[in-house]
């Protein structure tokens, strides 16, 4: 994927010293083909798209951006593709049925993609910072709201190294997971040095 097209028309950018520059911006589906890539792979089982095919991630994505109360993005560092990010509205999931959902609550979920090439210290806290930083550029979003898996020993010292606070265990229809939170002071107190550039 080249770094000028599909990423010159971002909704957010952010620079972070030592990693360079993130750019989000909407899904779109022309995106479907890689990101079944890598929702499908072994590291992604978290994701729990596992030996679906890529209709079927389609539909799921399709399904997510035309839905009013979550969206979906694909991201890019230094104009390749870097991550995934789903957000939505905790009071219209599963999950708004296990904690006291408040006004400006924002849900997310992400997946960093495969590297291509050789591994780069900081890169996934990176990641979390600019979609912490993301999230918090719009006035209405207070907290950001996690419900990773309770087996995915990875993402949790991420979590709380971003400034998220672990509440408690959730039983979800489709896995036991950890509830995290993580306020604007929170991120503030945590965050990496960077420039909002967008």
């Amino acid at each position: 994927m080249s770094c000028r097209d599909p990423f010159d028309t971002p909704c957010h950018t952010l620079t972070i010293e030592g990693i360079g520059e993130f750019s989000l911006r909407k899904l779109a589906y022309s995106d479907i083909p890689l990101v079944h890539a890598w929702v499908t792979a072994p590291r992604a089982r978290f994701w729990g798209m596992q030996g679906q095919t890529q209709e079927q991630v389609g539909a799921v994505y399709a399904a997510q951006m035309s839905a009013p109360h979550c969206q979906p993005y694909l991201a890019s560092c230094n104009g390749q593709p870097a991550f995934l990010l789903e957000t939505y509205a905790p009071a219209h999931d599963e999950l708004g049925t296990h904690y006291a959902v408040e006004a400006g609550d924002r849900g997310m979920h992400f997946l960093v993609a495969p590297p291509s090439g050789p591994a780069i210290h900081g890169f996934t806290r990176a990641v979390m910072h600019a979609i912490l930083d993301f999230l918090f550029a719009d006035p209405a979003t207070r907290r950001v709201v996690v419900e990773p898996d309770i087996n995915n020993a990875r993402i949790h010292p991420l979590n709380r190294a971003a400034g998220f606070r672990y509440v408690k265990t959730v039983p979800l229809s489709y896995k036991t997971a950890w509830f995290a939170i993580c306020t604007r002071q929170d991120f503030l107190i945590h965050a990496l040095p960077s420039e909002t550039t967008a």
